[in-house]
């Protein structure tokens, strides 16, 4: 997926993306002009789990109409644009269909979408089934249950750790692993171990030295709360960027636009990479600039005296 933009892992391979929310209540005519208009400046959209094929919102006349406004997303911007359409149902065979159907929509498309399917509903075999049918395509598990298994006030399951593992097992492309203390989610900056563990073909596990043996690498996405400003943050943590970032709220909850929050998500991967100081960034990035004023919150918690020194008044 990382050559699908042009852009190899190892000039940076930091993939901005977005779900779109609602989870539920979403008709398709909204849901596809949410898409157009984060794919303006970003790269990956997300279909939530609720959102896959409602009587509010069925699939088949939602996908031709994301594929068309991912096709006039790419005539405007002349980039490469990536979609990943939620397949998980209550039966393999209904998920094949829905695969299916995605991909004869998406036509000559069909290799910039993902299938998310969610492990938790639909177990490892739902994964594994995708996996085989599909082998070419990007396999986006999402982390649903987070709550009920995976979460360490939980007193049952397995950690989050112990999942993105399995994940990689069962052929998973990419896989969620929180935001390691910079987001919403529960974890600390410990938690970066989850994404080396997944993408390395050897890594020190918490308890075990683990080799792969060439097993192909799981994508750490992340998501839950993120937006510009937290980002450098976490990129400086995890000490590098190939990672697909997820913001809703760090997108559509841009003061301009979504396209705005989308290309302030690039800007800030653009701001770490180049060592800059973010305040000092901002002077000459506008859509991050912007996003001082459209996280006020996390502004002032992360740098203060910002509006002085950027200029910013209320």
């Amino acid at each position: 997926m990382w050559r699908m933009l042009g852009r190899p892992v190892e000039n940076g391979g930091y993939i901005a993306g977005t779900i779109i929310k609602p989870k539920l209540g979403l008709r398709p005519e909204p849901f596809a002009e949410a898409a157009y208009q984060f794919w303006l400046g970003g790269d990956f959209i997300k279909n939530d789990e609720p959102q896959g094929n409602q009587v509010f919102c069925p699939m088949k006349k939602v996908i031709p109409l994301v594929v068309d406004a991912m096709n006039r997303a790419q005539d405007e911007t002349g980039e490469t644009k990536l979609f990943s359409a939620n397949i998980t149902a209550d039966d393999h065979h209904e998920m094949c269909a829905r695969a299916d159907y995605i991909l004869e929509a998406f036509g000559e498309n069909a290799s910039q979408v993902a299938f998310l399917v969610d492990g938790y509903v639909g177990g490892p075999g739902m994964v594994t089934t995708a996996r085989r049918n599909y082998p070419g395509q990007y396999l986006h598990y999402h982390r649903a249950g987070h709550g009920a298994v995976t979460s360490p006030s939980s007193k049952r399951g397995y950690t989050a750790f112990v999942l993105a593992k399995m994940s990689r097992l069962q052929g998973a492309s990419g896989i969620h692993v929180g935001t390691m203390g910079y987001g919403k989610m529960e974890g600390d900056a410990s938690d970066k171990v989850i994404a080396y563990m997944i993408e390395r073909d050897e890594c020190q596990g918490p308890f075990y030295y683990q080799k792969w043996y060439g097993m192909k690498p799981t994508t750490p996405i992340i998501s839950g709360g993120m937006n510009a400003l937290r980002l450098p943050g976490f990129f400086e943590n995890l000490g590098h960027g190939n990672v697909i970032n997820t913001s809703g709220g760090g997108s559509y909850g841009h003061i301009d636009s979504p396209a705005a929050g989308a290309t302030s998500l690039r800007q800030a991967y653009d701001c770490w990479k180049s060592g800059a100081d973010p305040i000092e960034y901002a002077k000459e990035h506008k859509e991050f600039a912007r996003a001082f004023e459209s996280f006020e919150h996390d502004a002032d918690a992360l740098f203060p005296g910002w509006r002085d020194k950027l200029g910013v008044h209320k």
